[in-house]
């Protein structure tokens, strides 16, 4: 973000799953005075189901439309799911923070969640098996290990192609990010 341009109303979070990604996302609309949405609760339905694909897109819709309509920060991949639909993103943040960080998050998030019995989205909660199984299906742990750098590597082959995305190596970098855009909308508003 050069220091002669405003903020962007349009932000996309993606990254690693255990990243941070949507405490990142709540932070940042926050800041920004935008609405913010999880694309997990969007996509997953009960009992750990995928939505049925054009509800999901339908939901995803009225959102982009209704309180998205002015901008959005809106956390999570879902590529294949989400198709073109936020191809107007402004800019793509990557939190490509490195692989033994994102693993302690995850760890830490997840067994939290299993013994809080906290729910995630439509009655989901995590399962105690699940923190030890090695299908990534089943564990987020396993899921976030295997597919880390594959990731990693669609994201750095993004960034180097489209200026739009940003890799974010560390969180101090994500908070300067959201410092600098902060301030950008605060300058704006005052116009």
């Amino acid at each position: 973000m050069s220091a002669a341009s405003v903020a962007p109303r349009r932000i996309r979070v993606v990254g690693p799953s255990g990243a941070g990604k949507t405490t990142y996302v709540k932070a940042l609309a926050q800041r920004l005075g935008l609405p913010d949405l999880e694309l997990d609760a969007v996509f997953w339905d009960a009992d750990w189901a995928y939505r049925d694909l054009a509800e999901a897109r339908g939901l995803l819709a009225e959102f982009l439309d209704g309180p998205g309509a002015q901008g959005w920060v809106i956390d999570g991949s879902w590529r294949a799911r989400v198709g073109t639909m936020l191809d107007d993103a402004e800019v793509i943040l990557v939190l490509a923070y490195p692989r033994r960080l994102v693993m302690r998050r995850v760890i830490l998030r997840t067994v939290g969640r299993a013994l809080t019995r906290r729910e995630l989205w439509h009655g989901n909660r995590e399962r105690w098996r699940n923190l030890v199984s090695r299908d990534p299906d089943e564990s987020v742990i396993v899921f976030s290990w295997r597919s880390y750098r594959p990731k990693l590597d669609f994201y750095e082959q993004q960034a180097r192609a489209d200026p739009r995305w940003v890799l974010l190596r560390t969180p101090r970098a994500a908070r300067r990010w959201m410092e600098h855009a902060a301030s950008l909308s605060a300058k704006g508003s005052k116009r």
